[in-house]
């Protein structure tokens, strides 16, 4: 079987999330919300056993891990070598009550055993400040405090606190229960609460589940990778993630390890592309408006990259506590793209906004008011467009003129032209015409290398990029335009490794990269669809899917020889990619029969 590397699950409720490993332990959990202290640490502190909750089943033989169908529900069996095996379901609760959706930042864990007389050891070890034991607890009746300063977590269960305490193996007889989380009382009978909640969690994401617009192919992947956009959503303030880790290596001793817990605007069209795709109309709406509530303050510059309360500084640090992931740091925390120029991001907030104005399912259509808070960001993505800046792949060492931030400035102009129609404003719609067609003439001029044969990652530059693939997409060439032909088959002579995608080949602030970018993969395979190379494309595309974990996740980057995973994970990147493809090469309900 392949070595996935990221063999994880994520659980979490839109305003926390855990990642749960095939045996069951809890590996990762940000307190109280995705981009804060990570009570469980144990992913990123090497060898040290510390952060982490599980359940040990003495003389374990076999473990059986799964998400339960279209939830976020993970089940996992462990079996001693004497048949006897215990049941361990985790989730973070969310349904409807109230008139409102419950999501504590809370996880539940219930344990049953299911044949035998199964013997386990209970172990829960949390840290705080990034990897820092706790130095005080007490104990009540039925719950732990562990205290440091402002920090307390708090364990309620029915399991035996003294054995817990001790890390001493029992026989389990009957169902115990953890509930991880803030320190309050519970006020009913445990077991029915928890028993309850996870009914009612059920079904919620079955609920969820039903209500999403996919196509006939590949209905399980994409109904996963949509939950699990759902997972990275903050509901609180609209924000998505791009992923729920930090310093998970993009490839092994790089030293490329990042904070991915925050929202990063150039997302926004990727993520609300994907979502409006699949009728996930709701958490679309909330991420335009947190992109729209950033855009609409006109005294603040435009970062590319916010924390999911957009206020909330994002200064890059070390976490000294913690070795990384595997041992390979630094661990880092916050992130200095913050302080990038990305000229991208301009378009990218226009585009993401333009269902707004065309999505008639939407209660709240785009108007005039609208409109101009997307020409003020029009008019400087008019004035960036030609200008240098770090690229959709955040150089840290270099600026120049990208091509892909140019063809995302020129998108966002001539989109605005596109919707001043549609608002029946011609003057306006003439005004981004005119500001539109002069960047689209110099993009076209300026990306192109002759010698290469192809447009290139820069203008004036000889290297390719694999963003240059969403050229079509974003209307700025016909996808059979010989330029664009001759582009996508110099990217197969010198970006694919084994089937995979290397964003660029050439080396950068951290030397030659090693690992393949997944949602690249993607852009390859709508590239070869859209020439009509459909064979090919599916081919290509199924070959992707098995790279997913075994809960059907994926991380940022993969490991061209080994297929290993690495990179932060789940990474919404790659997750909103596999759902716009799928849905693109899949037949309709009507033509479910095509392929046989």
């Amino acid at each position: 079987m392949t070595d996935h590397g990221l063999d994880l699950a994520v659980i979490g409720n839109g305003r926390t999330a855990a990642l749960v490993d095939p045996t069951a332990r809890l590996v990762w959990w940000c307190y109280p919300r995705f981009d804060r202290d990570p009570i469980f640490c144990r992913l990123l502190s090497g060898d040290e056993e510390k952060g982490f909750c599980d359940v040990v089943l003495d003389n374990m033989a076999d473990f059986q891990s799964e998400y339960l169908r279209n939830t976020a529900v993970v089940s996992t069996v462990l079996t001693d070598r004497n048949g006897g095996s215990v049941r361990i379901t985790d989730f973070a609760p969310r349904f409807r009550q109230f008139g409102r959706v419950f999501r504590p930042p809370q996880l539940i864990r219930m344990i049953e055993p299911v044949a035998g007389l199964p013997r386990i050891t209970l172990r829960f070890r949390p840290t705080h400040d990034y990897g820092q034991a706790f130095t005080h607890r007490s104990v009540g009746s039925n719950h732990i405090r562990f205290i440091h300063e402002g920090c307390v977590i708090r364990l309620t269960t029915d399991a035996p606190l003294s054995y817990i305490e001790s890390e001493a193996p029992f026989v389990l007889t009957r169902p115990h229960h953890l509930v991880f989380g803030v320190d309050e009382r519970f006020q009913d009978e445990l077991e029915t609460t928890c028993r309850e909640f996870c009914d009612r969690t059920i079904d919620y994401w079955m609920d969820w589940s039903r209500g999403l617009s996919i196509s006939y192919d590949w209905q399980d992947e994409i109904i996963r990778a949509a939950i699990t956009l759902k997972l990275s959503n903050f509901e609180e303030t609209g924000g998505i993630i791009a992923a729920h880790t930090t310093s998970i290596p993009e490839a092994p001793e790089s030293g490329r390890t990042w904070d991915y817990r925050y929202c990063w605007l150039r997302d926004a069209y990727f993520v609300v592309k994907a979502l409006n795709r699949i009728g996930a109309t709701q958490t679309m709406e909330d991420f335009i408006a947190f992109t729209l509530s950033i855009a609409s303050n006109p005294d603040e510059p435009l970062r590319p990259v916010y924390s999911v309360v957009p206020i909330d500084p994002m200064d890059e640090k070390t976490a000294p506590s913690l070795k990384g992931y595997r041992g390979d740091g630094p661990v880092r925390i916050g992130n200095a793209a913050a302080e990038q120029v990305q000229n991208d991001t301009y378009g990218s907030i226009i585009l993401a906004a333009m269902p707004m104005f065309y999505d008639r399912r939407l209660p709240r259509l785009g108007d005039e008011g609208l409109f101009r808070l997307l020409e003020t960001l029009g008019s400087k993505a008019g004035e960036l467009a030609l200008e240098a800046d770090n690229g959709i792949w955040e150089y840290r060492g270099r600026q120049r003129i990208h091509t892909h931030s140019t063809a995302m400035c020129w998108a966002g102009c001539h989109r605005l032209a596109a919707i001043a129609r549609r608002l029946g404003l011609p003057d306006r719609a003439a005004h981004w015409s005119a500001v539109a067609e002069p960047v689209h003439h110099a993009l076209l001029q300026g990306a192109w290398n002759e010698k290469r044969q192809a447009f290139t990652a820069a203008f004036g530059s000889e290297d390719l990029d694999a963003s240059v693939l969403l050229l079509p997409d974003l209307g700025v060439i016909e996808a059979d335009d010989p330029r664009f032909v001759s582009t996508v088959k110099a990217m197969e002579r010198e970006l694919l490794r084994e089937k995979h995608v290397m964003r660029y080949a050439s080396a950068d602030d951290f030397g030659l990269p090693a690992t393949a970018f997944l949602i690249c993969r993607f852009w390859l395979v709508d590239a070869w669809w859209s020439l009509g190379r459909r064979e090919e494309a599916y081919e290509l595309f199924v070959d992707a899917l098995a790279y997913r974990n075994r809960y059907g996740l994926l991380s940022e980057d993969i490991d061209p020889q080994t297929g290993t995973l690495w990179g932060n994970f789940p990474q919404t990147y790659s997750m909103a990619g596999l759902i716009l493809t799928a849905m693109r090469l899949s037949r309709s309900w009507e033509d479910r029969y095509w392929r046989g």
